[in-house]
Formats: structure tokens, C-alpha cells, sequence
């Protein structure tokens, strides 16, 4: 018998700038940080951030992270997608705020509108706009 797993806890994200990270996720997407913590002895900051009222990052900076793959078909986690109710509105605001954001596509399989961004770091970052 399978582990019965509730829902996803958490997502990590390692970035490189903490102060550029933190305020893409929390000013640009409109994460929230519901707790901030500097680990001295890692020179490290720990911030976790909430969506809606949920707890769903922790954003980590450490000294000097190695770089990691972040195209599509490198091995490992593809990408971290947000459902919207406005693909189009998110993508203009997006834009003005001089993210660089990939065209707006339909998914073959379920005919929804979806796009890509990257956020400072690289990682691939899904809008999908699902009704």
C-alpha cells in the first residue's frame, strides 16, 4: 500500500541574490513573507512565503551557489507553474514591470492559455490560466 501524502508542503528555491529574489516573489508574483530568518553561521537567509494564506516557499540565499541547469529537459524538477484567472492581464503587468515573459501558447492537450517566465536565477516559472 502506497504512503497516503496530504498536498505539497513546500517548494525550496536557492537564489543567488537574496534581496533581488526576495522582491520578485514577493512584490512582482505577491507571494507574502510570512517569516524572515538570517542563519549567521551559514551567512544564509531563510524566508518563508505564503500564497493566499499558504505556506508554499522557503527562499534560501547561501554564499557563492553553484549554477544549475534550468532548461526544459535537464533532469530534476521542470519547472514551478501558478494558476491565474488572467493570462493576459498577468502577462502585460509582467512585462511592464520589464520581466521577460515567452508567448502565450495553448496547451495541446487541454486548450489553455499558459506562458513562461524565468525568475532571477533562471528557474523556469509557468502562468496558466486554467478556465
Amino acid at each position: 500500500m502506497p504512503i497516503h501524502i496530504k498536498k505539497i508542503h513546500h517548494i525550496a528555491i536557492i537564489c543567488s541574490d537574496y534581496k533581488r529574489s526576495l522582491h520578485f516573489y514577493t512584490q512582482l508574483l505577491g507571494l507574502t513573507l510570512l517569516t524572515e530568518t538570517y542563519r549567521s553561521q551559514r551567512d544564509s537567509y531563510k524566508a518563508d512565503l505564503a500564497l493566499n494564506g499558504h505556506y508554499i516557499i522557503e527562499l534560501f540565499s547561501f554564499p557563492n551557489p553553484p549554477s544549475r541547469p534550468s532548461y526544459p529537459e535537464a533532469a530534476g524538477l521542470r519547472h514551478l507553474a501558478f494558476e491565474v484567472d488572467d493570462i493576459q492581464a498577468t502577462f502585460v503587468f509582467l512585462q511592464e514591470n520589464q520581466i521577460d515573459c515567452e508567448t502565450i501558447r495553448i496547451d495541446n492537450l487541454t486548450q489553455k492559455k499558459f506562458f513562461f517566465i524565468a525568475d532571477p536565477d533562471g528557474l523556469p516559472i509557468e502562468f496558466y490560466q486554467s478556465s
